[in-house]
């Protein structure tokens, strides 16, 4: 990857993603926050999405990580995901936040994955990486190998030491201080 393309891409999710609020407002980890990222707004350009998803595929492969499926947990996880796989190839899935109550009753969607698949882990923003590792879990419950864990944007250093923890490489691909916003601290006790 080439690190104007890096860059390219801190800029569009600067301009396009980052809304400075005047009244914090509360995030999905439970923080408050007067700056809010919208990565699925800041990529709603089919050339912004594409342009990200290079940008993980080759972070990934420049890092040494293959993977035959790519995914996360739903709604921050489904554009990058149909995007990621389209750039590298390979297939895409989508885990629900609850096992779907009718029909199949399938906690993920799109690809199946299993014992014999290599995934990619991914989400749009992290914060504390609830959502991240709850998509972990659920992959992981599959028997499939978990290669790595990626973000376009990491709010804050709570996240890479629980993966750290759990022996998976993390990729954050733009974080707080590329940003130049102030970090979500983790919550005190």
């Amino acid at each position: 990857m080439t690190s104007q393309l890096h860059r390219q891409l801190i800029e569009i999710l600067a301009s396009k993603a980052l809304d400075h609020l005047e009244t914090p407002i509360k995030l999905a980890s439970g923080a408050w926050s007067s700056e809010f990222i919208d990565a699925k707004k800041g990529l709603a350009a089919w050339s912004d999405l594409r342009l990200a998803s290079e940008v993980v595929n080759e972070t990934l492969v420049e890092a040494g990580h293959e993977f035959d499926a790519v995914g996360g947990l739903t709604l921050g996880a489904d554009a990058l995901a149909v995007g990621i796989a389209s750039v590298s190839d390979s297939r895409w899935f989508v885990i629900r936040k609850e096992p779907k109550a009718r029909g199949t009753r399938r906690l993920i969607e799109g690809a199946d994955i299993g014992p014999q698949d290599t995934v990619l882990i991914i989400d749009d923003v992290v914060t504390t990486g609830g959502s991240i590792l709850k998509a972990y879990e659920a992959a992981a419950v599959t028997g499939a190998k978990i290669t790595a864990a990626t973000t376009l944007v990491d709010r804050g250093e709570i996240a890479a030491p629980k993966f750290a923890a759990l022996g998976v490489d993390y990729f954050p691909i733009a974080t707080y201080k590329s940003l130049n916003i102030k970090p979500i601290e983790p919550p005190s006790n």
